[in-house]
């Protein structure tokens, strides 16, 4: 009886988890060149961007002296160090948020909804790879693409949701939300 082959190819170490769509998106590719006696040596540095599109997010960097290869190396730093973002109604952030990176800073603002993606090359592709639709981010300070998704991580990583706030201060969500709604309930009524 003959066996029917496994998907994959590789015996299921590389297989992701089922539901686990990942996008990937090349940030950049840097190519550097050794000078040895016989000439020059030349390798590639990528930056990748991987996301789900629901909340998760990961960067990675790979260097290799082929690019497919670098390309393949900063993927599974990315997939290995993924984070979840709260996200308010799937779209956007919570809050504003601020954050840093050596001497790249940047300022990330949620915005209403149809904004789109309003941010600079490096940090649309954390946002697209996230799957936040409307934001608008500010990048201060250096243009280099690997302080830019490093400070990004950074605010992203400070974000919280309404619900781990009351969690942490032991309250409800409607605690914390209830002086601007009672406060709007009293000047309705004058």
């Amino acid at each position: 009886m003959a066996r029917e082959p496994r998907e994959g190819g590789r015996g299921g170490r590389d297989r992701e988890r089922e539901g686990d769509e990942l996008v990937d998106k090349l940030v950049t590719i840097n190519r550097v060149a050794k000078v040895v006696k016989g000439g020059r040596r030349f390798a590639f540095a990528a930056l990748v961007v991987v996301g789900d599109q629901k909340g998760r997010v990961g960067y990675g960097a790979g260097k290799a002296r082929e690019v497919p290869e670098a390309i393949r190396k900063a993927t599974e730093r990315a997939k290995r160090g993924m984070i979840r973002v709260p996200m308010k109604e799937g779209r956007t952030l919570h809050h504003d948020v601020a954050g840093h990176f050596g001497a790249g800073k940047v300022v990330l603002r949620s915005a209403e909804a149809g904004t789109g993606i309003i941010a600079g090359g490096p940090m649309r592709a954390v946002f697209e790879s996230l799957g936040i639709n409307d934001v608008v981010a500010k990048s201060l300070g250096t243009r280099n693409p690997h302080n830019m998704v490093k400070a990004t991580f950074d605010a992203l990583t400070r974000c919280a949701s309404p619900r781990s706030v009351a969690n942490r201060r032991g309250k409800k969500v409607a605690e914390i939300f209830g002086k601007r709604d009672q406060a709007a309930g009293e000047a309705a009524d004058v």
